[in-house]
């Protein structure tokens, strides 16, 4: 039996991919896979620095290209598709949200930790001003049991988003437990429900299928797993699978798999694959975008990089708080090397 349901799909390959390639891209490869995406009819299309507008620092990690040029290229080439941006705020602004508006951006994703609703009002109210169409971003959504989850996602309804996300940045959610989120804010919101998983745990379809049967309508995928950790749903594969399942996204599969593996696929400078560090940011509750940041910092103090994430997931670190990895990594050397000196 046919399923009568439609699936909204965002591409987040352009933002959170940036994360698994150290914040590279060029306006070449963004044209090239922003282009194909279009053509391949997917609806929405994230682009920016991986920690949303004005992410590029040394705390987050440099840009190689100014993340404006990365949207306008993006925008300049896309027929159909809405290209969208991710803000965080404190990292950015009203005015860089002013900026991408001005590029042609049609979408603004605010985002905030999943017990931070209430920093994101102003946001919320700006993009709606500038006529985008705006969605309230929950992250770390595994740190906030279903309860409190809803509510802060009233909030955001509240300040006048148009769709509210469960963000599961660690990709640490179980199937049952992304069901009881999406149940939850399904029965206290008016606005549709989004899902975006991480595939740390090798959860990321299951988890999506578990939100879609909960009444998820937006589902977010990243072409060929390209996101931070181990990437995140895989977005033909996704296509895919609603397709068996009788569920409409209007994406060309055929186009998808092309895309992936002739485009995409050659970008990719490590395989999207479930390491032991991606396994542990799933397993203790870490920011997918921890992972790089670790075992930069492991390598410079000869330790090892799981002890770092275990450590952050023991503190309940959360995105922006990349500067501790440093501290946390000297503390386990300087502790380590004392245990050894005995």
């Amino acid at each position: 039996m046919t399923d009568k349901r439609e699936i909204l799909v965002t591409e987040v390959a352009l933002r959170d991919g940036s994360h698994a390639i150290n914040h590279q891209f060029t306006v070449e490869q963004v044209v090239r896979v922003a282009r194909a995406l279009d053509e391949a009819n997917v609806p929405f299309i994230e682009v920016s620095h991986g920690d949303g507008l004005a992410g590029s620092s040394l705390q987050y990690g440099l840009s190689r290209t100014n993340e404006m040029e990365l949207i306008e290229a993006a925008v300049s080439v896309c027929k159909q598709a809405t290209i969208g941006v991710l803000l965080l705020p404190g990292i950015g602004t009203i005015k860089d949200l002013n900026a991408a508006a001005k590029l042609g951006v049609g979408m603004a994703r605010i985002a905030t930790h999943s017990t931070e609703a209430d920093i994101s009002a102003q946001h919320i109210a700006r993009s709606k001003e500038l006529g985008l169409l705006t969605v309230g971003f929950l992250m770390m959504a595994h740190m906030a049991p279903p309860a409190k989850l809803a509510e802060q996602a009233k909030l955001m309804e509240s300040y006048g988003a148009d769709v509210v996300y469960i963000v599961d940045s660690a990709g640490a959610l179980l199937p049952d437990q992304v069901a009881e989120r999406v149940r939850a804010l399904k029965e206290s919101l008016e606005v549709p429900v989004g899902f975006h998983a991480h595939n740390n745990l090798s959860l990321a379809m299951a988890n999506t299928l578990a939100a879609i049967k909960e009444g998820a309508t937006r589902i977010d995928g990243s072409v060929r797993c390209l996101g931070a950790g181990a990437g995140n749903t895989q977005t033909e594969v996704f296509v895919a699978v609603m397709e068996r399942m009788g569920i409409h996204t209007g994406i060309d599969l055929y186009k998808m798999m092309d895309l992936a593996e002739d485009i995409v696929a050659p970008l990719i400078q490590v395989p999207q694959e479930i390491t032991r560090n991606s396994l542990v940011l799933g397993y203790a509750g870490v920011y997918s975008s921890f992972r790089l940041h670790a075992e930069r910092a492991a390598k410079r103090f000869g330790i090892d990089s799981r002890d770092i994430l275990i450590e952050l997931g023991a503190r309940k670190a959360v995105g922006g708080q990349e500067d501790m990895i440093i501290d946390v990594a000297a503390e386990i050397a300087k502790r380590q090397a004392a245990v050894e000196s005995r």
